[in-house]
């Protein structure tokens, strides 16, 4: 059974930096892709950043610039560093392992709990 454990969220202003931590319980990288989601209220899910098993990347066009996805394979920890802050950044932040490549990716299989961002202007 794969978990997915996320920590890091919290309440900051705009412009503010935070980063989320993502700890899996079994090596997922080199099968994997793995990615962070959220979800704002009243809105649906949808893809922040994703780092597949080669190391590619890739950005929601609304976090290009902003937001760093990266790995510790030897920790099985997964971060997504977010910088410039933005109120409509806001929301329930999840870690998620799917399969797939950069070119052709499926939605997750596996999913964390969740941690909350919000965001102040």
């Amino acid at each position: 059974q794969v978990q997915l454990v996320e920590s890091g969220g919290g309440s900051v202003q705009a412009g503010g930096s935070l980063r989320l931590s993502c700890a899996a319980s079994a090596y997922l990288y080199n099968t994997y892709y793995m990615g962070w989601f959220r979800q704002a209220p009243g809105k649906e899910r949808e893809g922040v950043a994703r780092i597949f098993p080669d190391g590619s990347t890739s950005y929601a066009d609304s976090v290009k610039g902003r937001f760093t996805i990266s790995r510790d394979n030897a920790r099985n920890t997964l971060y997504l560093q977010m910088s410039s802050l933005n109120p409509e950044d806001t929301g329930m932040y999840y870690c998620a392992a799917g399969r797939g490549s950069r070119d052709a990716y499926g939605w997750p299989n596996y999913w964390g709990q969740g941690t909350q961002v919000t965001v102040s202007s």
